[in-house]
C-alpha cells in the first residue's frame, strides 16, 4: 500500500462506491417488495443490467483510457453514477430500478479498470496481480457497507434518504478523481496504436475467456441478489441475521483478495492458484446445491467459502495482463473485464427463469438447490477450458 498514491487512494473510494452499487439490492430486497412490489425476479433483472450496463462500456472505457487517461474518464462517468442513484431514490415502480441501474453501471464501469491501467502502466508487470488484488480487497469495503451497516441506516433514515446520501457522496468522489487521479504518460511513437482486434489474435487468451465470464459471475450473483431471498425463505432469517450473514460474506470476499497475491508466492503460479480457488468454489456451491437447508450455520459458512475463493478472480485479470504488450493494456484489460462482468450480467439474468421455474415446481429449499446447480455447472465447464491455457510469462 505504499506504493499508492493520493489518487489511487481516491480510485479506491471509487471502486468502494462500485462493490456497494452492485450488492446492495439484496440488503434492500424487502423494503423494495413492500415500497414498489419489486419482487426477486424483478431485482434480479435489475442487478443483471447494472452487469451487463457496465460489461458494454468495457470497450469504450478501454478506448477512453488509451486516448484521454484514466482521469477525465473516471471522473465524468462517475457522475453518471450519481444520477442513477437519484433516480434510485426517486423510484416510485420496478422499471425505474432498472433505468437507475444501468445509469449506475454505466458510472461505475471504469472504477476498477482505471487503477488497473495505471498499475499496467506504472509498475512491473509481476507486481500487477499483488497491487490489483489489495486494490480490490481495499475497494470491497463496498460490500460491507450494503450489509448490515445499510440495514441500520435505512432502519434510522429510510432507504430513499440511504440512497440520496449515497449519490451526494458519489458527485464528491467524481470531484474529489478530477483534482487528484494523475494520468500515466502517454505512449510515445515507437508504440503502434493497437486496437480490440489486435486483443482477439492474442490466443493465450482464448481458453481464460470462458473462465472469466462465469468466475466472478457465481459469487457476484449469490452475493449480490441471491443470499438473502435464500436465507429469508428457506430458513426465516431475520433481516438483521441476513445483514450479518451478507456482512461475514463480503469480509471473507475482502480476505481473498487480500490473499490472492500471497497464495500465488505460496503455490508457484498464478495459473495453479487461479485453479485451486476455482475448485474450492465449485466445491462451495456445490454442497449448497447438495445441503440448502441443512442448517442456517452451515449455509452461512459455505456462503463465505464461495465469496472467499470467488475473491480470487483478481488473479484472472493478472494472467491475462501477463500477455498483453503496453500498447494494449487499456483495451486489453477492460476487454477481459468485459468477459468477467458481462458473464455475471448474464448469469443474474438466467438465474430468474431458473428461479421462477424451480419454485413453481418444489418448495424454497428446492428451488435454491437449482439455483446453485445453476451457478455451478458453467464454472465447472469454464475451468475444464481454462485447462487448456499456458502459464503466465513471469511464472
Amino acid at each position: 500500500m505504499r506504493r499508492f498514491t493520493a489518487g489511487i487512494w481516491v480510485l479506491v473510494l471509487g471502486y468502494t462506491l462500485s462493490q456497494f452499487y452492485r450488492t446492495f439490492l439484496a440488503v434492500l430486497a424487502p423494503r423494495l417488495q413492500q415500497d414498489l412490489g419489486a419482487g426477486p425476479d424483478d431485482l434480479a433483472i435489475s442487478s443483471g443490467i447494472w452487469f451487463l450496463a457496465f460489461a458494454a462500456m468495457q470497450v469504450p472505457v478501454g478506448r477512453s483510457l488509451d486516448r484521454i487517461g484514466p482521469r477525465r474518464t473516471a471522473a465524468g462517468l462517475m457522475l453518471v453514477a450519481a444520477a442513477g442513484a437519484a433516480v434510485f431514490a426517486s423510484a416510485t415502480l420496478p422499471w425505474h430500478l432498472h433505468l437507475a441501474m444501468v445509469l449506475i453501471g454505466i458510472g461505475c464501469s471504469s472504477a476498477l479498470m482505471s487503477a488497473y491501467y495505471i498499475f499496467a502502466r506504472n509498475y512491473p508487470a509481476r507486481d500487477f496481480g499483488m497491487l490489483a488484488g489489495v486494490f480490490v480487497a481495499l475497494g470491497a469495503s463496498g460490500n460491507l457497507l450494503s450489509a448490515a451497516p445499510l440495514v441500520s441506516l435505512t432502519e434510522a433514515m429510510g432507504w430513499r434518504s440511504a440512497l440520496w446520501l449515497m449519490g451526494g457522496l458519489t458527485l464528491a468522489i467524481a470531484a474529489a478523481k478530477w483534482l487528484v487521479v494523475r494520468d500515466p504518460p502517454h505512449l510515445d511513437a515507437s508504440h503502434p496504436s493497437g486496437g480490440l482486434r489486435e486483443v482477439l489474435r492474442l490466443r493465450a487468451l482464448w481458453f481464460i475467456l470462458p473462465l472469466f465470464a462465469v468466475n466472478y459471475g457465481a459469487s457476484a450473483a449469490i452475493r449480490g441478489l441471491w443470499a438473502g431471498p435464500y436465507l429469508q425463505e428457506v430458513f426465516d432469517a431475520s433481516q438483521d441475521r441476513v445483514g450479518q450473514a451478507t456482512l461475514l460474506m463480503g469480509l471473507a470476499m475482502i480476505a481473498g483478495n487480500f490473499l490472492a497475491g500471497p497464495a500465488v508466492r505460496v503455490i508457484g503460479s498464478v495459473r495453479r492458484t487461479i485453479i485451486i480457488g476455482t475448485s474450492a468454489t465449485m466445491i462451495s456451491i456445490a454442497a449448497l446445491w447438495l445441503f440448502p437447508a441443512s442448517s442456517l450455520g452451515l449455509s452461512v459458512l459455505l456462503l463465505a467459502l464461495v465469496g472467499f475463493t470467488g475473491a480470487f478472480y483478481v488473479l484472472m485479470i493478472a494472467h491475462g495482463r501477463a500477455f498483453l504488450p503496453p500498447h494494449l493494456v487499456g483495451r486489453g484489460v477492460t476487454f477481459l473485464n468485459m468477459f468477467s462482468i458481462g458473464g455475471t450480467g448474464l448469469l443474474q439474468f438466467g438465474s430468474r427463469p431458473v428461479y421462477n421455474a424451480a419454485t413453481g415446481l418444489a418448495g424454497p429449499a428446492a428451488a435454491y438447490s437449482t439455483l446453485f446447480l445453476f451457478f455451478a455447472l458453467p464454472l465447472a465447464l469454464g475451468l475444464g477450458l481454462y485447462l487448456l491455457t499456458p502459464e503466465a510469462p513471469d511464472d
